[in-house]
């Protein structure tokens, strides 16, 4: 029995004269995603992607990362068969045997694409139904509101039966939608910001400071192994890591403590900025949400912001702890995101730090310090990591 994916796509078919560049990265995407996994082809008609395996290859694996792609609306596993009545019939009692034995109620739908075919949509419902009544005497017929719905589509060269369809990632398709850099930490926001942006086919590349020997390679790690989830839904990515120990100390050593955190993020944004600049990012994206720390304030962000002259997007902005945590839940990011590893963002925490910084003496203290030395020492010493999914 053949089986194929199809696959159904979303936001995509919206796009107008667009939606064919858009439909080709969205193929770009899933061609390169289940390429490790054996040969495969792959190719869209009539708003239709069919992913067929060939020479073996592990249908039940590429229907796994199928469901992280974004740009994805829907997608069934379904039996392949020839457009004929006595075939369908048949290839529906066998390939969803399994369900239909365990069902009480079912119904069946049909889409004829195929204006050809000698029956029309209600009457190959009604001969498909009747023949499973009677291979399945545990059925009866429910249209409203059934515990099983087969699915028949007669389209241009084959029939094709399934069950019900499962949800895709949704969103539109990675590079779709320019390229940006995150802001990364080993906490549980920034990996659902990047989740977030990924979803409105943002490519994304990641920038992590880390605090050496405050912080360990433990810690690091964990933001890689972060970053590989992310990367299952976002693709591949570059993540910089920019060793953060000497600006902390010199801010430390120079400034006043309660204007220690606002004075360290500015650092970031500008550090990040020339990073994004030179990766050829359009924005900074960071994983805050409005009122959580001391640093996300209102008057807070206000400082941050006044060092970047390119967009900050914070797609957290309005939602609550619970919502963040529901959504790193949902990507698998949570479990990693509480290992008890230390943070960049975690040492050298003010006693008292302000919550109401005012622009101009955030400014006056950083006059103190020599910004340009810093920042170039800095960033003179990045390490680059390559980020795969499914590593």
């Amino acid at each position: 029995m053949k089986e194929v994916i199809l696959i159904k796509l979303g936001e995509v078919v919206l796009k107008g004269l667009n939606r064919r560049s858009f439909e080709d990265v969205l193929l770009k995407n899933i061609r390169r995603r289940i390429e490790p996994l054996g040969g495969f082809d792959v190719r869209e008609i009539q708003s239709t992607i069919y992913v067929t395996p060939r020479d073996g290859a592990d249908i039940a694996d590429a229907e796994e990362r199928i469901a992280k792609i974004f740009g994805i609306a829907t997608y069934s596993r379904a039996c392949e068969t020839q457009k004929d009545m006595t075939a369908i019939c048949e290839s529906a009692a066998e390939y969803l045997h399994k369900e239909l034995s365990s069902a009480k109620t079912f119904k069946v739908e049909c889409k004829r694409s195929d204006k050809k075919f000698p029956l029309n949509s209600p009457q190959i419902c009604a001969e498909v139904g009747a023949f499973l009544l009677e291979r399945f005497p545990n059925l009866q017929v429910d249209v409203n509101n059934p515990d099983y719905t087969v699915r028949v589509e007669i389209r241009d060269y084959a029939a094709y039966v399934h069950g019900n369809a499962k949800r895709g990632a949704g969103g539109i398709p990675v590079g779709t939608g320019g390229k940006a850099a995150i802001l990364i930490s080993g906490g549980i926001d920034s990996p659902v910001a990047a989740w977030m942006m990924a979803r409105r086919g943002v490519e994304l590349t990641a920038i992590h400071f880390a605090s050496p020997p405050y912080t360990s390679e433990r810690a690091e790690q964990k933001v890689v192994d972060l970053l590989c989830r992310v990367s299952e839904y976002a693709g591949r990515m570059t993540m910089f890591t920019v060793p953060f120990a000497k600006v902390q100390e010199e801010i430390m050593a120079k400034c006043p403590e309660e204007l220690f955190t606002i004075i360290m993020r500015r650092f970031m944004m500008r550090a990040a900025q020339k990073i994004a600049e030179r990766e050829g990012c359009g924005a900074l994206i960071t994983g805050e949400s409005l009122g959580q720390v001391a640093s996300q304030t209102l008057q807070a962000i206000v400082c941050t912001d006044e060092v970047a002259t390119m967009p900050v997007f914070r797609p957290l902005i309005g939602m609550d702890k619970v919502e963040i945590i529901d959504l790193a839940h949902r990507i698998d990011t949570f479990e990693l995101s509480i290992l008890p590893y230390e943070d960049c963002c975690t040492v050298f925490t003010p006693r008292h730090p302000r919550t109401r910084p005012v622009l101009k003496f955030v400014k006056r203290a950083e006059e103190a310090l020599d910004v340009d030395a810093l920042l170039e020492d800095c960033l003179s010493r990045v390490k680059i990591t390559k980020i795969h999914p499914n590593r």
